[in-house]
């Protein structure tokens, strides 16, 4: 399968590397692309609270994630990992969402890159974007800048993986000092008041903004912490600074440092955030590339995609193919649409790895018995039933009764799993010792979730035309 790239991948990062790209994708885009959005329409001052919610999810899938890469290591992550396991067709549909979620990240960031840019030159950020008032809502501010952005970063990409390297932990270390003057500077404007009403939208906003606060990835458990924490910071200081209602969408804290009275700072806050999100990119572009490959040695796709570049060592094919796609995603659609997109793929993905999981503990093909495994189906498809019940129930708001029993059944479904179906196999070097009960919250916590993206978001994801005389086209 390696034959088909015809050059082999050089180790060129270290775990230095790793650290760095680590932060750079971690604290680069989630803090400017969507806490304006979420703060001013869906959540208010709660939004810390919603990141909380976000980061608890995603240190659940850390758990689970991190058993697979100690014992499972091999190259091409959840994909690998989840082939093993739970077999191609899965892993393949894994794979996909994944590579969805780097595609509609990256165009996301894209577009929010031109919004800081615009507001750098003192502009309104649709100042730079073409107008098309014959397509629909959601698709009609074009964005050439996105374009030149991405196809920049691409050029990087398959220059060199290690000066990619270089670039980014440079930038990272610039990008710290950025976070933290905003939250000095921005505290010294902080105004208690600014924090009432706490929770404008009630409980149900706070899980809606929780949802497409997913730029956080998935990570150690220790950057996890650091990130979640990070995150909460930074969204304290924003709402103290100005009232949830004046938060500004595309640039909060550009626009919240001028209401202020410091509309010198907005240049340094704007640098800071046009670096953080090219970061974000061009570790987006070194990883996505790397999926695509492993998925091309395994032949479910062209090993036209696998081939290495000889004298870079880079993956040209398979970098130049996916951030194609992202410009062209990025140059149509707003990121609103954009961020559910991302939260259905990013969710998805975590109540697989915890599935897998479970999965991967009790049942070896061949000597695990059908009577263990009989119970293991029935106890996994009660997990799932009564997570996405409870989801349902919320959402409904159909009695408190209904979700009690859902998540009793979850406990008792747990529980049974837990004391009823033996253990088939015991992790070589490190695994999650609290398994099923972790896993299974883990299910519980990622289908909730997806219970508050709205209708229109999971149309798109399973690309639906829908049209009706009184509606726009959507996607």
């Amino acid at each position: 399968m390696k034959a088909q790239s015809q050059h082999e991948m050089k180790k060129s990062l270290t775990w230095w590397d790793l650290m760095w790209f680590g932060i750079g994708v971690v604290i680069g885009a989630g803090i400017f692309v969507l806490i304006g959005l979420e703060t001013k329409k869906h959540v208010g001052p709660a939004v810390v609270l919603s990141y909380v919610v976000s980061g608890v999810s995603a240190m659940l899938s850390v758990f689970c994630y991190t058993e697979f890469a100690v014992e499972i290591p091999a190259a091409g992550g959840l994909f690998a990992y989840l082939r093993v396991e739970l077999g191609d067709f899965v892993a393949f549909i894994v794979e996909s969402n994944i590579l969805l979620e780097c595609v509609i990240g990256g165009a996301a960031v894209a577009r929010s890159w031109t919004s800081y840019f615009a507001t750098l030159c003192n502009h309104h950020p649709n100042d730079f974007r073409i107008h098309v008032s014959s397509f629909p809502d959601d698709y009609n501010q074009l964005d050439p800048i996105a374009i030149v952005v991405i196809i920049v970063i691409c050029t990087l990409a398959v220059a060199s993986t290690k000066g990619s390297s270089r670039f980014n932990y440079i930038a990272s270390t610039f990008h710290v000092a950025i976070i933290i003057f905003i939250v000095v500077a921005g505290l010294t404007k902080a105004n208690p008041k600014n924090f009432t009403p706490f929770a404008p939208y009630g409980p149900r906003g706070i899980f809606v903004a929780s949802t497409i606060l997913f730029f956080i990835p998935i990570g150690l458990v220790g950057s996890m912490t650091i990130t979640t924490l990070a995150y909460c910071i930074l969204a304290v200081t924003l709402c103290l600074m100005q009232p949830y209602q004046q938060i500004d969408e595309d640039s909060p804290f550009l626009v919240a440092f001028e209401a202020g009275g410091w509309g010198w700072a907005k240049y340094i806050v704007a640098v800071g955030a046009i670096k953080g999100m090219t970061t974000v990119l061009m570790v987006s572009a070194v990883g996505q590339a790397r999926y695509l490959t492993h998925i091309a040695r395994t032949h479910m796709i062209s090993p036209w995609f696998a081939k290495m570049h000889e004298r870079t060592g880079t993956l040209v094919n398979a970098t130049a193919t996916m951030l194609t796609i992202t410009a062209i995603i990025a140059f149509f659609t707003s990121s609103e649409i954009l961020s559910n997109l991302l939260s259905i793929s990013s969710l998805f993905i975590f109540m697989l790895v915890a599935i897998g999981l479970i999965i991967r503990h009790y049942y070896i093909s061949g000597e695990t018995t059908p009577s263990n495994r009989n119970k293991l189906i029935i106890c996994l498809v009660l997990i799932l039933g009564s997570s996405m019940a409870t989801a349902i129930y919320w959402g409904s708001s159909d009695g408190w009764i209904n979700l009690v029993v859902s998540n009793a059944i979850w406990f008792l479904s747990t529980l049974a799993l837990w004391l009823g179906v033996p253990l088939a196999k015991k992790p070589r070097v490190w695994g999650e010792s609290l398994v099923p009960w972790l896993p299974s919250l883990s299910i519980a916590i990622n289908l909730f979730l997806l219970g508050f993206i709205d209708k229109a978001s999971f149309e798109r994801d399973i690309s639906e035309v829908r049209y009706s005389p009184n509606e726009d086209l959507r996607f």
